[in-house]
């Protein structure tokens, strides 16, 4: 058994379209040790993103194994896999998807309540994380009064607000300008490498993919 991060093995997937089977994944194996931050490059379509979504036990492979922190996760339940995203991954997206209706406090917050933290020890937390990414003036601001790179700090925040150990990212700057872009990136690098965490980071940028300690290439279905 891995004792990686993260250990996908001869992972498969395959959608349907019409009466079409298009193949996206075709055995794809990818180890990611303890620590280590990965770059996942890929042309647009190649899937990456349904590679992140099988990483984080949001979809299941037809075909493969998925193991996290040593734990093999193709044949647990539904709240068990819950309970793995829970306890040991951390989630950004494209888009921040913060919930409009809570301030930047708040929306890092909510992560921590849903897992049974104390409503003064998740403030705490989020309050430090805000402070780590710049954003202590902003904390009472709704996302819409944020700027993209801002929303996309306090998502950054959010998905390590639960120490996660492993996080997974799918084009985190990819709706920012290149200069908000780098800075944005340089803080979740900081925060990734400070707090010891393994990652996975889907990107089309060469120069982010650089600043990282490797980088796989998703091509014809197979990570090389």
């Amino acid at each position: 058994m891995s004792d990686g991060a993260l250990d996908l093995r001869g992972v498969h997937r395959t959608f349907l379209q019409g009466r079409t089977a298009l193949e996206v994944l075709k055995g794809a194996d990818l180890n990611v040790r303890k620590g280590e931050i990965v770059a996942l490059v890929g042309p647009s379509g190649s899937g990456k993103s349904t590679l992140l979504h099988i990483a984080g036990l949001l979809e299941t492979p037809d075909q493969g194994e998925v193991i996290i922190g040593g734990q093999a996760c193709n044949d647990l339940n539904d709240d068990r896999r819950t309970g793995v995203r829970r306890q040991h991954l951390g989630f950004v997206y494209q888009y921040h998807h913060l919930l409009p209706e809570f301030s930047a406090l708040e929306n890092i917050m909510v992560p921590q309540l849903i897992a049974g933290v104390r409503r003064a020890e998740a403030k705490t937390r989020a309050l430090e994380l805000l402070q780590r990414m710049g954003l202590t003036e902003r904390k009472t601001h709704r996302p819409a009064r944020l700027s993209g790179g801002e929303q996309q700090r306090v998502a950054i925040a959010r998905a390590l607000a639960n120490g996660p150990k492993l996080l997974l990212a799918d084009e985190p700057t990819g709706n920012l300008d290149p200069a908000t872009a780098g800075v944005v990136f340089n803080l979740l690098l900081e925060m990734a490498r400070g707090a010891g965490l393994s990652a996975l980071i889907a990107t089309h940028n060469a120069d982010l993919a650089a600043k990282m300690d490797r980088t796989v290439e998703l091509r014809d279905g197979m990570l090389v």
